[in-house]
């Protein structure tokens, strides 16, 4: 964990280079038309040597980000000798299911359930070739089934006495109140979250913070909400942000995750990046002055509202 006066280490979050389609605004332009298995492959590979050179040693996948696991795996196995200096994160309780295709009409199936967890458990021992350090429950929500069934959360407890952390990643207008409730759950077998927070959608920091002060590990992704808070973003505000970006000698990405950094509570803040340059922009990161704070506090939106137009992203 971070001691809050030190700025939180950047991971490398692999959403993005998983599959062929996401959210992120930009995509395109970074990742060109060829999206097959192989060129996703060879990106993957390349943005995990990228981080590995440039000291970063967490990492993030998910049983939803398409081949992003196997990706991984074949990563690991090529430098067995890296293992043990990283930290690896994994998610269950979504599962991909657009077939490769940029159009698919479905990308993500959401279930929370033992026989979810029961099924992607081993997929992910096998794709990674070994346990993950962290497995969290995909996108929780208050009325996840994940908060109250009784028999998954002991097998969870299970995972937890393995050896594996168990944690949570949040999603959604009431974030707060799912990491709330799985923190406070008798005998809860979660002490890890990650969870959108970015100058746009700030509204889970103090949720982050009693989770912090309870030991928890906070990883936050989506610190540029999706692209939005990155160079030609189309978030309100944006134009004001490049502006004082500018004026320090840094690119916008660098800003927001830099407001990230710098929030007492994070211990790891992911980075999105699809290509080396972008990984090097989010690395020039700073540390927010007093008159930047000021400026970031106008910039919130509501969070339903946040949400909702995320939602509505085209995946490309």
């Amino acid at each position: 964990m971070t001691d809050g006066t030190t700025p939180a280490p950047l991971g490398l979050g692999l959403a993005a280079v998983g599959r062929p389609a996401y959210i992120t605004e930009g995509r395109d332009a970074a990742l060109g038309g060829d999206r097959s298995v192989e060129a996703m492959r060879e990106r993957a590979h390349l943005m995990l040597d990228a981080a590995w050179d440039r000291g970063i040693r967490f990492v993030d996948a998910a049983r939803s980000y398409g081949l992003a696991e196997e990706f991984l795996g074949s990563w690991l196995a090529a430098h067995p000798e890296r293992p043990a200096d990283l930290t690896i994160e994994s998610k269950w309780g979504y599962a991909y299911v657009g077939g490769w295709r940029m159009d698919a009409d479905v990308h993500e199936h959401k279930e929370h359930t033992l026989a979810m967890f029961e099924r992607q458990w081993p997929e992910t021992l096998a794709a990674l070739g070994g346990a993950p350090d962290l497995y969290l429950v995909h996108s929780l929500t208050p009325d996840s089934p994940a908060l109250a069934d009784g028999a998954l959360l002991e097998v969870l407890r299970g995972l937890v006495a393995s050896g594996v952390r168990v944690g949570v990643s949040t999603s959604g207008p009431a974030q707060a109140a799912a990491l709330d409730a799985a923190r406070t759950l008798p005998d809860s077998p979660f002490s890890a979250v990650q969870a959108t927070w970015n100058l746009l959608e700030p509204s889970a920091g103090p949720a982050l913070g009693r989770a912090h002060d309870a030991g928890w590990l906070v990883v936050v992704k989506e610190a540029v909400a999706n692209g939005r808070l990155a160079p030609g973003g189309d978030a309100v505000g944006a134009a004001s942000l490049a502006a004082l970006a500018a004026a320090a000698g840094r690119p916008l990405d660098a800003l927001a995750i830099g407001a990230a950094r710098a929030q007492p509570w994070a211990d790891v803040v992911l980075s999105g990046a699809v290509t080396p340059d972008q990984l090097e922009s989010n690395l020039a990161s700073i540390a927010p002055s007093e008159a930047d704070r000021a400026a970031f506090a106008r910039l919130a939106e509501d969070p339903a509202d946040y949400w909702s137009a995320r939602s509505e992203r085209p995946w490309t």
